[in-house]
């Protein structure tokens, strides 16, 4: 089934919410809630990638934290004061390193995941109490960094940024549907891909029409497109072009399915593994400069309890945990889903516990059809 029980469970919560509450579907909570979701959505993207070999990571959210504690004593004027560029690269690489690590024990040494990861989540608790110092906080400092999550584009750019997003659409379905043709494998209909173009192009329509109004208060004037957004639709893209256009994710997928029948057939199971592992660890880094943008500092606590909404995430937008099964905007409209019923439940001003309820009620629900549908489909591993 994929992400259709996803989209169908955001579009009945944005519409309740929007008869629950007159603030939900205003310009300024739109934008809070994009904001908000950037993080998550770009965790949950991280832990695709392993999740579709059937691994977890528990530890990347603290790989965030230890990577981004790392930036801000590199980077501040009261630590080393580094340039925040190189800092920023140094905070990539150790995340890429953490990922290769991670991938060394589970793909060479045969630990499994679950236990490897939850032993980093411990160690990285006090490797970041060791950098930060306990109780200490790093304001973020650098503009360029605060801006990703507290600045907005251009009106005009906005709807160029839809503009590109339509074209980039069209060109590569057309191409998926010559290479199919080429192939002799049979085509969808025109019709539906047609369609499909017509429903992005209302929906981002909808979307930059409302980010473009005023939402500033006073004198104040915002509007336009968050900064993060762009960003995360553009890694978006590039890691769904890697995982359903390259022989990296192809193999991915096999790995995941039927990591024996992909050893026999000559594929590198270890070195896939491996990989998947430090891309997961990148992105997560990326994912922690979104949070440390929006929060605007990092402590010793950074990072530390988002995981699991992650991996929640992930799973409620439709990748199987059993692995071989899922693509990247899944893990994206999964988070999504759950920064609605956070946001929406927020505003309803109800308890905090209740937002934990609801989200436990929602991943219970998703695991299930998961499940279900593996059974009548046999046990199929298909990937979507």
């Amino acid at each position: 089934m994929g992400a259709l029980p996803a989209v169908a469970g955001f579009v009945v919560l944005c519409v309740l919410f929007t008869v629950l509450s007159p603030y939900f579907l205003t310009e300024r909570n739109f934008a809070n809630l994009l904001t908000q979701a950037a993080t998550l959505v770009m965790l949950a993207m991280a832990l695709v990638f392993v999740i579709l070999l059937g691994e977890i990571d528990l530890s990347a959210g603290v790989t965030s934290g230890v990577a981004m504690s790392l930036f801000v004593v590199l980077s501040n004027p009261g630590g080393i004061a580094m340039n925040w560029i190189l800092a920023l690269l140094i905070s990539l690489v150790t995340g890429l390193a953490i990922g290769l690590f991670i991938g060394f024990f589970v793909a060479r040494v045969g630990i499994p995941s679950f236990v490897v990861t939850l032993g980093l989540f411990l160690g990285f608790q006090g490797l970041q109490l060791i950098i930060i110092g306990d109780g200490g906080l790093y304001r973020i400092q650098q503009p360029e960094i605060l801006a990703i999550q507290n600045s907005n584009l251009p009106v005009w750019a906005g709807w160029v940024m839809l503009g590109v997003i339509l074209a980039i659409s069209l060109l590569t379905t057309l191409l998926d549907r010559r290479r199919r043709t080429r192939a002799g494998v049979a085509n969808r209909t025109i019709s539906l891909l047609w369609i499909r173009l017509a429903v992005i192009a209302v929906i981002g329509g909808v979307v930059i029409a409302l980010l473009s109004q005023n939402r500033g208060t006073g004198f104040l004037a915002v509007s336009g497109v968050p900064i993060v957004v762009p960003i995360t639709l553009f890694i978006l893209w590039i890691g769904t072009f890697v995982l359903d256009r390259t022989k990296f994710g192809r193999y991915l997928y096999a790995v995941g399915g039927n990591p024996e029948a992909a050893r026999r057939s000559g594929i590198k199971v270890v070195g896939i593994k491996w990989a998947a592992f430090a891309v997961c660890s990148t992105l997560a880094v990326i994912s922690g400069v979104f949070s440390a943008s929006k929060v605007g500092s990092v402590d010793a606590a950074f990072g530390r309890d988002i995981v699991l909404s992650g991996v929640a995430a992930a799973v409620v937008g439709g990748v199987s945990l059993f692995g071989g099964r899922g693509r990247l905007i899944h893990g994206a409209i999964g988070a999504l889903v759950i920064a609605v019923i956070t946001n929406g439940l927020g505003l309803l001003n109800l308890p905090g516990g209740v937002n934990f309820l609801v989200t436990g009620g929602v991943l219970i629900l998703a695991a299930t059809i998961d499940a279900v549908s593996r059974v009548r489909a046999g046990g199929s591993l298909t990937r979507r």
